[in-house]
């Protein structure tokens, strides 16, 4: 049998920040009201477009496995905010790295589409279909945000990550791994007018809203991702305690507190950089992964344990068994142009014509 082992992994934070300071420029919102309430104290803003990251971060991703685009063979991208519906923006990846032997799909999970796609990739290599996969998780959600509303829009930002998956012998990797839905709560968190249940032809299509019910999504997710954490363990016999370190979705430290008081899970032994990025939704894991391994976090033969939930109600977990190496082989010089705006400056456009909006109703 083959196993899927984790042998790179890349990030792309991109460097226009959004402060909890600066949302209070333009929405009734303190830092103080913010960051005790989510954690959070800035975030990313995007200002290329998504496919921009995700090249980056694969570049990364393939240098620290030592590959070339060429070897890898499939491409899977979670994502919500693609660039385009058609092509699909794997594609669009695939051809700027030069992937030409590879396959490419999105796939749109909301926040848990990096664990779904490393939960593909790993089944597709264990068949032996596929030997070398690139997974690519990350958002530019900031352009869709409705940016009148500080429920929802204070606890978003941008940034991509990736890993390569490769075909190993040695049992390693994602060994363990629950992924489900609870399809009766699709309305508790939801992006509207957008997509084709909603007019197309109607002003308010041009203007994405957010359905966000908050003491919903976090009694939810906190089971969901408790009994998704509790079956990969017992699949593999082993107890929270031989866990070495979490890697959990960064969606407030709310919920990551709450789940970790539930599995009984040491503070200390959860990576946790949603202060610096907030919610990055399908970028939140393989970002905060990538941190990890900078900050000597893991180490060979390690235990990594990962969870998730996002729109749907998805959910999962899975349990990954560190290989020897936990650094990269080479490095990539990958980067983003050069940004001349701050966060702010950035988004100026898109949050005049909500407040615009809003002044309207």
């Amino acid at each position: 049998m083959h196993y899927a082992q984790i042998t790179g992994w890349g990030k792309c934070v991109p460097p226009a920040v959004l402060s909890n300071a600066d949302l209070a420029t333009f929405m009734e919102t303190s830092d103080e009201w913010i960051s005790s309430r989510t954690g959070i104290k800035e975030r990313r803003i995007c200002h290329v477009n998504f496919s921009d990251m995700a090249i980056v971060a694969a570049q990364h991703a393939l240098a620290a496995a030592d590959l070339d685009a060429s070897e890898i063979d499939l491409i899977l991208l979670g994502s919500l905010t693609m660039d385009s519906l058609c092509p699909n923006t794997a594609s669009i990846v695939q051809n700027a790295i030069g992937a030409t032997n590879a396959a490419s799909i999105d796939i749109n999970s909301a926040c848990t589409g990096f664990l779904y796609g490393v939960h593909i990739g790993s089944s597709l290599i264990q068949t032996g279909a596929h030997r070398k996969i690139l997974v690519i998780g990350g958002e530019f959600i900031s352009h869709y945000m409705n940016w009148a509303r500080r429920d929802v829009a204070v606890l978003f930002g941008d940034a991509c990550g990736a890993v390569v998956l490769e075909a190993s012998e040695e049992k390693l990797g994602l060994i363990a791994s629950r992924i489900g839905c609870e399809m009766d709560t699709t309305s508790a968190i939801q992006i509207t007018n957008l997509g084709s249940a909603y007019s197309r032809l109607t002003e308010d299509f041009l203007y994405p809203d957010w359905n966000f019910e908050g003491q919903e999504v976090f009694k939810r997710a906190i089971k969901a991702m408790a009994f998704a954490c509790e079956d990969v363990l017992r699949q593999e016999g082993i107890s929270i305690e031989d866990v070495n370190i979490m890697v959990p979705h960064q969606a407030n430290q709310r919920i990551l507190d709450a789940l970790a008081k539930r599995i009984g899970m040491p503070r200390d032994k959860i990576m946790v950089n949603v202060h610096k990025y907030g919610n990055t939704s399908a970028g939140t894991i393989p970002v905060a992964l990538a941190e990890a391994l900078e900050e000597k976090r893991i180490k060979p033969g390690d235990y990594v344990l990962m969870a998730t939930f996002g729109a749907g109600l998805t959910w999962g977990a899975g349990l990954v068994k560190w290989g020897e190496r936990v650094t990269p082989l080479r490095v990539s010089d990958a980067d983003l142009p050069p940004c001349n705006q701050t966060g702010l400056e950035i988004l100026a456009p898109h949050i005049a014509r909500y407040k615009a909006k809003a002044a309207t109703e």
